[in-house]
């Protein structure tokens, strides 16, 4: 049974910000794992990495946390769906330093296929006796029943076998003869679609060991076609409306065409015969052929070039050609039976590998440079030191990552082929290729108009007012000569209060009420509500004004915030008790998982309330109902559902600190040209939250996803 791959991160409130490197830290361990080296995160944990079935970054070009706030109700499937937000430490450089710096490997083609330059980076290894290749076959030239594969290889490697309960209904090639070095080859590859089913063959070719092509014909498949994978199968739906040739018609013509002791040579061949739902005794596979360490495997299209000296699968064609393919399959597994294995080692194929990839993402990046000064100088920053990047890690094990992007901005790294026009074909270009890539950069982007400062400082102001006002209650009416000590004790109760004010504008006293956080505040307006306090019966509301018109559907989208599950909070703490109290009397709560005390970032002081999360959201219920009443110390606590998440309240405090007195000026200056645009702003950020629920769902299960808001240069 598969396994199920799970992230795991204890942060919670301020502890929630991550630095670039701890980001690099998952990414490197998601995609490469312990099989490249790469050690688990310090800060979470991936469970069964190996069974990943790739992993997703999605990018949203100069959008920032800011972004996300403001438009918290448009972006309905990230806060729902995304179980885990951290803040991300600024960074000016950060999608330069993802994509790394340019390295001076240049490797040239040859006759007979690549040969690197001189490196201090890649030396070449002289120790042949440690080559993957001579530990399974040996240095001596040997027969071509040699490299076929046993029916124990064949069953680890996934290939149908007769009397297996997975290939039941499958046809035999009924090719039972005993095999010898003289065994005819032939050379056999597919191209599928994506069907309701699954994957089903839409192409078959066969070549004989002269290269000449005895079968090249398409196939109707059974089933619906979701997805016919035209740009590497090369198929069209209108190339198969008039096709009427069946799989059971493909089975009965390569029995009839395959000698009883035929041996069938292709690349990942077990997929191949999956999908032709067939089983044939004797096979060599040249992706096993050509042994790696770790259990990697080459690429055909990489083998063909540094083995043979050909080119094949060129991006000018549309798809790949299967008889092509299947012949270079066949000269593959030729050239090695007749060189024998030290030839093929002393090509050095991992050296060479490494110098393509590497040099080939160089010249990517170097094409992406602006003309007259680099991004770091643009950014009047010292150059980094010339470690590999991330993504020159991928490349060096062979792994090609997926990357989309839009024309018309700073890509930062993104393969200038990869660049669409608009976000639409971004999201049409990734449902295609995302499920055949292992890691995938899409990056997503505004229109360059809704990206500037001054909307920015603008957008910052109305964030900034919108909490506020959610912070903000009006108690009363009070007597005239009411106690404000009395009022103030009674509304602390419900958590930390920024100020308090008397109203003297009415004919009889209000109070208004600035809380720190919104639990707070709403709790005061669920609780006090309607409650005699200092001899009055009183009404406690929020401020009326447009932008709080949608409060009360902003406060019930909070509460379901998948961030949110499982988190209470809890008010009436006294000043004198420390966080190890509080550990040890809610020790007794069923599953608790983390305790946050929020702290004035300048005092150090906690808050008078702390937020508990719980491994689930039936024991997050359960503590709610235990707490309410309990009394610590003499203070009866409060509790509620948690609304806002800690890292709000510090980013809003580090957003002050930036902006400083200018704030003010910047949201009225700006005010009338923000309101004219922000309108088609938020449809523009509505339909980029449906782009990503579109890639989420196509997205295979086992898939780590990552969303990222990196923020305004």
């Amino acid at each position: 049974q598969e396994k199920s791959c799970r992230l795991s991160a204890a942060l919670l409130g301020e502890d929630s910000e991550i630095s670039q490197e701890e980001l690099y830290e998952l990414l490197k361990y998601a995609a490469l794992g312990k099989c490249h080296n790469a050690a688990q995160p310090s800060w979470c944990h991936i469970y069964h990495q190996s069974h990943l079935a790739g992993v997703v970054v999605v990018v949203l070009h100069d959008m920032s946390q800011l972004h996300f706030y403001r438009f918290y109700l448009q972006f309905k499937h990230l806060r729902k769906v995304f179980q885990h937000r951290f803040k991300l430490a600024p960074s000016a450089n950060f999608l330069v330093s993802l994509y790394g710096e340019d390295t001076n490997l240049k490797p040239q083609n040859t006759p007979q296929g690549l040969t690197s330059t001189s490196s201090e980076c890649i030396t070449k290894n002289l120790h042949l006796q440690y080559d993957p290749i001579l530990q399974r076959y040996g240095a001596k030239k040997q027969g071509l029943t040699s490299y076929t594969l046993t029916l124990e290889e064949q069953k680890k490697h996934g290939y149908p076998i007769e009397g297996s309960p997975r290939s039941k209904g499958y046809i035999s090639t009924e090719c039972h003869q005993q095999r010898t070095d003289s065994s005819p080859l032939f050379g056999l590859d597919c191209e599928m679609c994506v069907t309701a089913k699954g994957s089903e063959v839409t192409r078959v070719s066969l070549v004989d060991a002269w290269g000449q092509c005895l079968l090249n014909e398409l196939v109707k498949p059974e089933s619906r076609v979701i997805n016919y994978c035209t740009r590497f199968s090369g198929v069209t739906k209108e190339m198969l409306l008039p096709v009427k040739t069946k799989l059971s018609d493909i089975q009965t013509r390569l029995k009839k065409m395959l000698p009883c002791d035929a041996v069938l040579v292709g690349h990942s061949l077990n997929v191949d015969l999956q999908a032709l739902k067939m089983i044939h005794p004797s096979v060599i596979d040249t992706s096993l052929l050509f042994a790696r360490s770790d259990g990697r495997r080459f690429k055909l299209k990489f083998l063909a070039k540094a083995v043979l000296g050909k080119e094949i699968q060129c991006e000018q064609k549309l798809g790949h050609d299967p008889t092509e393919d299947a012949r270079a399959a066949l000269e593959l597994a030729q050239f090695f039976i007749e060189q024998g294995p030290t030839k093929v080692a002393e090509l050095n194929l991992e050296m060479l590998l490494t110098a393509e990839k590497v040099a080939e993402f160089s010249k990517n990046k170097a094409a992406l440079q602006p003309q007259g000064c680099g991004f770091q100088e643009q950014l009047n920053e010292p150059p980094p030191s010339s470690k590999p990047c991330f993504l020159d890690c991928l490349q060096v094990t062979g792994q090609k990552p997926l990357l989309l992007g839009r024309q018309g901005l700073d890509s930062s790294g993104l393969c200038q082929s990869n660049l669409s026009t608009s976000n639409k074909q971004i999201l049409q270009r990734a449902l295609q290729d995302v499920p055949l890539s292992k890691f995938s950069i899409i990056q997503f982007s505004l229109d360059p108009e809704y990206l500037g400062s001054h909307l920015h400082a603008g957008l910052y102001g109305k964030v900034c007012s919108k909490l506020t006002d959610m912070l903000t209650i009006y108690a009363g009416p009070f007597e005239e000569n009411f106690c404000m000590k009395y009022v103030k004790k009674k509304f602390g109760r419900c958590g930390p209060i920024k100020s308090l004010t008397v109203v003297t504008e009415t004919f009889q006293p209000y109070v208004c009420i600035q809380y720190e956080v919104l639990e707070a505040a709403q709790l005061a307006v669920e609780s006090l509500d309607g409650a005699e306090i200092a001899g009055s019966c009183i009404k406690v509301q929020r401020p009326v004004t447009a932008s709080m018109l949608d409060c009360n559907v902003l406060i019930e989208e909070l509460e379901l915030d998948v961030e949110n599950q499982g988190v209470i909070y809890v008010a009436g703490l006294k000043s004198s008790l420390t966080e190890t109290d509080l550990r040890e009397k809610f020790s007794q709560l069923k599953d608790l998982e983390t305790l946050f005390l929020p702290r004035d970032l300048e005092s150090g002081k906690h808050r008078n309330c702390c937020f508990l999360k719980f491994q689930n959201t039936q024991s997050a219920v359960d503590a709610l109902q235990a707490i309410n009443g309990w009394t610590i110390k003499g203070r009866v606590l409060r509790s509620r559902n948690a609304l806002a998440p800690g890292h709000l309240w510090r980013w809003i405090w580090q957003m002050n600190h930036i902006y400083g007195n200018q704030r003010k000026h910047i949201f009225y200056e700006k005010m009338e040209q923000l309101s004219e645009s922000e309108q088609d702003l938020r449809k523009k950020v509505k339909k980029l939250d449906k782009h990503i629920k579109k890639l989420y769902r196509s997205l295979q299960n086992n898939t780590l996803c990552i969303v990222l808001f990196p923020g305004v240069n």
